[in-house]
């Protein structure tokens, strides 16, 4: 039997999102022929937690720890942890140096897709839509009525590094800018800023837990607020409508266009892609995230229902995908 650890928690303001997801993967793989435990990692100490909520330090040398007189190794990790250091890049290094396989992307492509700004540029690069922006890091001393000239109102400030929509902001006048900015850098001392995009906001979930490829579905979401923030992600009320009511044409490219992107980038396990569909038809890819929530609220949980695949059934290969 195969020891399997499911990683959880981090460092981050999505510290408790991380807690839901990797209690979700935990109860979806019990009695799936795996010795489990949950690993919840905090900054002061990283700790196994078996099904009786006993907890064993973890020895940051090896990734092992003591259950009694035995010395446990995993054999493989589930990454469901959001934000640093399981989505942007450290922990995948670790763990490339350990000889630990784990269930999420390596380690450039995970920094890579969680800095949105260079991910922007480079998927732009190679022919991709993505919205007009302004990389505060790479433009230095730009006043805030050009980045008005530039973009226009509203747009949208971000953290170059964070997940769950924390720092963001839409801005709507030239005096909300100046707060905007500070609010992301708060977060991140990298700040993108992005023109608005009117138009549907979408989201498409993908996997390459079958051994191929393959996107599972498209989402319309509607958010109860501006846009879909923290509070609209988690707190139940935004209405997500999956398969997204939109025309099979579109559809279809949004589905081709997600797996496009999962392999221009070496993407690995399961990801998704967000776009808004602006009122031409085009979809404008907006982010890429490469350990995506699989809480209850979720997107990709969801998507993978509507494709036919239990979650048991998608965590489960994912795993073994990974053991091969």
């Amino acid at each position: 039997m195969k020891t399997v650890g499911i990683l959880m928690g981090g460092y981050s303001g999505e510290y408790e999102v991380s807690i839901a997801s990797g209690n979700v993967v935990y109860q979806n793989l019990l009695n799936q022929g795996f010795e489990l435990f949950r690993v919840e990692l905090k900054r002061q100490n990283w700790e196994a937690i078996d099904a009786d909520n006993n907890r064993y330090p973890i020895q940051s040398d090896d990734f092992s720890f003591l259950l009694g007189e035995r010395k446990v190794n995993f054999d493989a990790v589930f990454n469901a942890i959001h934000g640093h250091p399981g989505e942007d890049g450290p922990l995948a290094g670790y763990f490339d140096m350990l000889g630990l396989p784990y269930t999420s992307s390596g380690q450039f492509a995970s920094a890579l897709t969680f800095n949105k700004a260079e991910c922007n540029i480079i998927l732009k690069r190679y022919g991709f839509s993505v919205p007009e922006s302004i990389f505060l890091h790479a433009e230095t001393g730009i006043s805030e009525s050009e980045i008005i000239d530039r973009l226009g109102l509203p747009c949208f400030v971000k953290p170059c590094r964070s997940g769950s929509s924390l720092g963001v902001s839409k801005v709507k006048t030239v005096a909300e800018l100046g707060p905007a900015i500070e609010k992301a850098k708060s977060i991140d001392h990298k700040v993108l800023i992005e023109a608005m995009v009117p138009g549907l906001e979408l989201a498409c979930g993908v996997s390459d837990h079958s051994g191929e490829i393959g996107a599972l579905a498209v989402t319309h979401i509607k958010p109860t607020g501006e846009f879909f923030d923290y509070e609209s992600k988690y707190s139940g009320g935004s209405e997500e409508i999956t398969p997204a009511d939109i025309e099979a044409r579109t559809y279809e490219k949004i589905m081709r266009t997600t797996e496009q992107v999962y392999r221009l980038l070496e993407l690995k396990g399961l990801s998704r892609v967000d776009y808004i569909l602006d009122a031409s038809g085009e979809p404008i890819l907006i982010e890429v995230n490469t350990v995506p929530g699989f809480s209850a609220e979720s997107l990709l949980p969801k998507q993978a229902v509507y494709a036919g695949i239990p979650l048991s059934d998608l965590f489960r290969m994912s795993i073994e995908k990974t053991l091969t």
